[in-house]
């Protein structure tokens, strides 16, 4: 049975790249564009075995919306993966303690996204 992935971003092209690299790879997609959306999604119950999260959004940005994902019984453990780009990652890791479990960096490189994704949920 196929991993379902979760993709949070509020760029349609980035979306759009993710979820095609992610599904031709065999994985199915769900997709928000804000952290808001993506709790309704995961507070509706759907089963999702990875989240892929931007920092930078409206209405729930990334850091926020892992907080509330990980106060949520069914997805305190679920793996999660920030969405950044080079200096937003460079200030993370500086200065804010989130907890996910890798970095995909801007612009999108599908090998290296399939590469970590691939590492989290072997297919």
């Amino acid at each position: 049975m196929a991993k379902t992935i979760l993709i949070v971003d509020d760029t349609r092209s980035i979306l759009a790249v993710m979820k095609t690299v992610l599904k031709v790879a065999g994985y199915n997609i769900l997709t928000a564009s804000d952290g808001v959306e993506g709790m309704a999604i995961l507070n509706r119950g759907e089963k999702v075995d990875l989240v892929i999260t931007d920092l930078n959004m409206p209405n729930m940005d990334g850091i926020e919306f892992i907080w509330e994902i990980r106060k949520l019984e069914d997805h305190a453990y679920t793996p999660i993966c920030m969405l950044t780009t080079e200096n937003e990652q460079e200030r993370l890791e500086d200065g804010e303690s989130v907890s996910t479990d890798a970095w995909i960096t801007k612009p999108i490189q599908p090998n290296r996204v399939l590469n970590i994704v691939n590492k989290i949920l072997p297919p």
